[in-house]
Formats: structure tokens, sequence, C-alpha cells
């Protein structure tokens, strides 16, 4: 940082070099700091992506051991009525399901907890909820899978990528 802020005359009089071989080692030296700092913030985002992916799942598993218990008292309850189309419903909120109807490719505009959602639910029950065939919503539930699965593995290749890059900064 201290050789980018110093006047290039004064450098290039320092060194006994031109000019412009300072403005390149200063265009130099400012663009590895650039990229240092760069990674910086991609390791930042990636930790706190990290947490959220983490405070993420336990969220989910509470909630789906909270939700599955009512939900089947709710069918034993219901047995002469259409239960799970309001399976559907309660499970998926209105903005889900929107989304599911209106997106030509709803699992990229879902994210992670939302796709889950989707994979977990009964495909009669999204199938009614969305009024589609039942392949339609299988295909549907195939597609967020392989999103959901696109997504951890860039995650694991990211964090992989940390580790290598935290094993070359010890190295000499």
């Amino acid at each position: 940082k201290v050789l980018i802020d110093v006047p290039r005359s004064d450098l290039a009089e320092e060194l006994a070099q031109s000019e412009t071989k300072i403005q390149v080692l200063q265009d130099t030296l400012q663009q590895v700091l650039d990229r240092r700092e760069e990674e910086r913030q991609s390791r930042q985002l990636l930790e706190l992506y990290l947490e959220a992916l983490k405070s993420e799942d336990s969220i989910l598993s509470k909630v789906a051991e909270s939700e599955t218990a009512p939900r089947k008292e709710m069918d034993e309850v219901d047995a002469g009525t259409s239960s799970t189309g309001t399976s559907a419903k309660t499970a998926l909120s209105n903005q889900i399901l929107a989304a599911l109807k209106q997106k030509p490719a709803p699992e990229l505009c879902l994210d992670s907890q939302d796709l889950e959602l989707v994979m977990k639910e009964d495909t009669q029950a999204l199938a009614l909820a969305l009024r589609w065939d039942k392949q339609k919503a299988e295909a549907l539930q195939q597609a967020c899978d392989q999103e959901l699965s696109k997504r951890l593995q860039q995650v694991q290749t990211l964090h992989s990528l940390r580790s290598t890059s935290k094993g070359k900064k010890t190295l000499p």
C-alpha cells in the first residue's frame, strides 16, 4: 500500500527505474491488493452463507418435526374430506405456490429452504395445490432436488477452495 501511495517520480528516482516501469509496478500492486480484498470479502460471504445454511437446516428440522405430527392428526380427523389439498397449502405458503405456478423455472427463484419444502411435500398434494397433473409435479420436485444438489455442491467447492487457499498461506 505504501508503494502505491508514493509519488511515481520519487519511487522511480529511488529505484533508478523509469516512471512507466514504476507505473506498471504500482498498477500491479494495486491489482494484487484489489484481488486480496475480493478474496477476503468472498471468504466472509461464504462464512455467512455457511452459517445461514447451518441455522436454516436446524430450523427446517424443527419445523419438519413440529409439522409432521399435526398433519397426521388432521388426516385422521378429516378422513372423509380431501385433506391433501389443505396439507399442501399449509406446508407451502401462497408465495411459494405463486412462484411455482408463474415462473418458467421456479427452482431457480426459490431459496434453499423453499426448495426443501417443495421436495418434502407429497407429490399428489403438490399437484392438487398447483392444479397440475402428478407427472408435472414430480418433474418440478426433481428439478428442485437437482438445484438444491447443485447449490450444495457449489458450497462444498467453495469450502474446499477456502481450505486450499488457507493451506497455501501457511507455506513459506
